[in-house]
């Protein structure tokens, strides 16, 4: 089949997504039906991908929301495309933000970095089926007893940089479906796929987290609220999460997409 070498880069990234995640479906058993070479070759196209070819010029250094005044949002987002397969824009993150810890329920994710720098910390959920006999940990300050259905176990599989020249950071809808988005050292962008796009009458909100507790390998009790002396936390840990409504110090603008028309 000969090469399309005329349509944009950004065109053929959302051409191969189509292809990557049509007739996806979700497996409660973890079975995912992406076929890996129509995968392999998004993950190519969108490793090539850079700021230019959207059109999109690296930000100046700018506080984030927390000094920059609450009239101006720490994360914005470009939209160019969605479909019932996948949806497809830009994050845009002012100096100092972050995207809080989140999921993206029964679904694949790609994660590139157009320009800066940002971390990405990646948690799997364990188990949601809590019981009363159930042995919690001891949380502190405690937690009201409402919350007890709130709670789910997870492990933090990993937490990484990325930039420009690295590859997508992936998710799938068992594996480092949770995550939180930090920028690095100044503003930073960068693009998403989602698929299946998310959908609340589908059973794919976003939801929000924060880590109430951790434990060691040796089975003892770690520092409370996701902290821990020397910062990061020890990957494979299990981590208990607090479902949370959306944190009041974040939320999402909009911007026009100033890249090449992307039809789907």
């Amino acid at each position: 089949m000969p090469r399309d070498n005329k349509s944009p880069l950004i065109q053929k990234i959302a051409k191969q997504a189509s292809i990557a995640f049509k007739g996806f479906k979700y497996a409660a058993n973890g079975d995912n039906n992406v076929v890996a070479d129509k995968q392999s070759e998004l993950i190519s196209l969108v490793t090539a991908v850079r700021a230019a070819d959207l059109k999109i010029a690296p930000r100046k250094t700018k506080p984030s929301s927390a000094a920059a005044g609450l009239q101006n949002p720490p994360v914005t987002y470009m939209h160019i495309c969605e479909t019932e397969v996948f949806s497809m824009g830009v994050f845009l993150l002012r100096t100092g933000a972050s995207i809080p810890l989140h999921d993206h329920p029964g679904m694949n994710g790609m994660l590139k970095v157009l320009y800066g720098k940002v971390s990405v910390r990646c948690f799997d959920k364990l188990d949601d089926d809590l019981t009363a006999s159930t042995a919690l940990p001891h949380f502190e300050p405690p937690l009201a007893p409402f919350q007890t259905a709130s709670l789910r176990r997870s492990v933090l599989r990993s937490v990484e940089e990325y930039s420009e020249n690295s590859g997508p950071c992936l998710l799938t809808p068992i594996r480092d479906n949770l995550h939180q988005i930090d920028a690095v050292e100044g503003p930073a962008a960068f693009l998403d796929i989602l698929a299946p796009p998310y959908n609340p009458d589908d059973g794919r909100d976003c939801h929000y987290y924060k880590v109430v507790h951790t434990v060691t390998e040796e089975g003892m009790d770690g520092k409370n609220n996701g902290e821990q002396q020397g910062g990061e936390k020890e990957k494979g840990e299990e981590t208990w999460l607090l479902e949370i409504p959306q944190p009041e110090d974040f939320w999402c603008g909009g911007e026009p997409y100033p890249g090449p028309v992307v039809t789907v």
